[in-house]
């Protein structure tokens, strides 16, 4: 699996685990559905490819700041608790940086 296909793969995984846990959700809702696959076409794009730098590291940032917004607030809450729900893809990410 490529880098970016495994980013796409941990930034869903991350939307999932905030709508689940934080929101209290059993599906993710239209609003998020929507952020996932946004945050999948950014990837899709991304000038770097597979030498990308994490995200929030890149020199050029690719979101519209509504959606930037969200995803770090998503990210910041989801991220420490990868490793109890998805340590594979957690420790992945970290050793990707």
């Amino acid at each position: 699996m490529s880098r970016i296909e495994r980013e796409k793969t941990t930034v869903c995984k991350m939307i999932e685990l905030y709508c689940r846990h934080h929101l209290g959700l059993q599906t993710v809702p239209e609003e998020y559905r929507r952020l996932a696959d946004y945050a999948c076409r950014r990837l899709d794009r991304c000038k770097f490819g597979e030498q990308k730098p994490a995200c929030k590291d890149c020199p050029i940032h690719c979101y519209a700041p509504k959606e930037r917004k969200a995803i770090r607030r998503i990210m910041r809450w989801a991220g420490p608790r990868m490793i109890l729900y998805a340590p594979m893809d957690a420790i992945r990410h970290l050793l990707g940086k």
